[in-house]
Parts: C-alpha cells; structure tokens; sequence
C-alpha cells in the first residue's frame, strides 16, 4: 500500500487523523494533510482505506501494492 494526500485539495477535516493517527496529521498553521507514512503497516491498511473513503475532499488516495 502506498499512501499520498493532494494538499492542495485537502479540507482540512481532520477526519483522516481521527481514523489513523500513525499515518496522518495535520499541520499547525491551516490544518492540511500531512502523510507521516506512505508505505503503512498491514495492520493498518483497513482503517487507511476508512479514511480515504471518508476524505471530504478526496485528497487521500492509496496504490495497492
């Protein structure tokens, strides 16, 4: 799984950090996206998918590998 988010496009919800706090957060000044891991765990992949799903914006997008 590899894991990207289009800063230019994120809504700044947070929604991504509530389901996986591991691979996302945001940065201070506006909120946007930040991905902290692009390659997660598989103990990860499902709540990743969870958050792309619910991404507002549609700014996460995941390759599965």
């Amino acid at each position: 799984m590899k894991v990207t988010a289009d800063q230019d496009i994120c809504a700044s919800s947070g929604q991504c950090v509530g389901f996986a706090p591991r691979v996302f957060d945001q940065r201070d000044e506006d909120g946007v996206v930040v991905v902290l891991d692009e390659s997660p765990p598989e103990e990860l992949a499902e709540v990743v998918r969870q958050a792309a799903r619910v991404c507002p914006s549609g700014a996460i997008k995941i390759v599965e590998e």
